[in-house]
């Protein structure tokens, strides 16, 4: 394994089910502890970790809309159940050794700081994991949405997108669909005009607009964070050009 990781500052994007392993829903110690184990040994390459959770283990807001919830009641509730996922993955890593702060874009000054960027940067600077809860702290956007913006916002080097048994974007769902093929690499705008599952339209606009790579690989496979950081291809590069270098179209 190289020494040199090839990128300085990630930000890691962990859906809620990323952290549920066999339950039916909430968290899985033993899945929450894996996946810090996987963070602290990144980060003891002096690689800058960020991290943006998700919710769907506990509470997804369009359910609720669906159940004739109000939309943005919906999406407080998930925003604050990104939260009860950011506090037991803090908690993992820090029985790692890992120094590691939460930041929330709600104010909950009682377990967490409140979103602040230099403040988060700082932390990354010192060496301290970030892990950002509760979205943007607005109704309407999602995780996804946090995730390119958190990025853009700390000058994150690439966007490492978590999927849960799927190594990578298909043309069509490998679960329904038997003739899906695997993409190594496509561009922000063909995800978008294809309606590829990446990351919604929004937050992939976002990325395309601040030149912001992705690289989607499969969680389950414990070793693919570390081979992404040394440099490896893994799992789907989405970047603004098709041949990956993340230059201007």
């Amino acid at each position: 394994m190289p020494d040199e990781p090839a990128f300085k500052r990630i930000l890691l994007k962990l859906s809620g089910e990323a952290l549920m392993g066999e339950l039916q829903y909430g968290t899985d110690p033993e899945r929450v502890a894996a996946v810090a184990r996987q963070v602290a040994a990144v980060h003891e390459r002096d690689v800058e970790v960020a991290i943006v959770v998700g919710a769907g283990n506990i509470f997804r807001g369009m359910t609720g809309v669906a159940e004739g919830m109000d939309r943005a009641t919906a999406d407080y509730m998930g925003m604050l159940a990104t939260v009860l996922n950011a506090l037991p993955l803090q908690d993992a890593l820090e029985r790692t050794g890992t120094p590691v702060r939460v930041q929330s874009a709600i104010p909950i000054s009682e377990v967490a700081e409140p979103y602040i960027r230099r403040r988060a940067m700082r932390h990354l600077e010192k060496g301290r994991v970030v892990i950002f809860a509760a979205g943007t702290g607005n109704p309407f956007f999602t995780t996804d949405t946090a995730a390119a913006l958190r990025a853009a916002e700390i000058h994150a080097d690439i966007i490492l997108m978590a999927k849960n048994g799927v190594e990578g974007v298909f043309t069509a769902d490998p679960a329904r669909d038997p003739s899906a093929t695997f993409l190594p690499a496509i561009t922000h705008m063909e995800a978008i005009e294809r309606r590829l599952k990446v990351m919604d339209s929004t937050a992939l606009a976002l990325c395309m607009d601040n030149n912001m790579p992705l690289n989607v690989f499969n969680m389950d496979d414990e070793t693919c964070i570390a081979r992404i950081i040394s440099g490896e291809r893994v799992g789907t590069l989405v970047s603004t050009t098709s041949e990956g270098d993340n230059g201007g179209v």
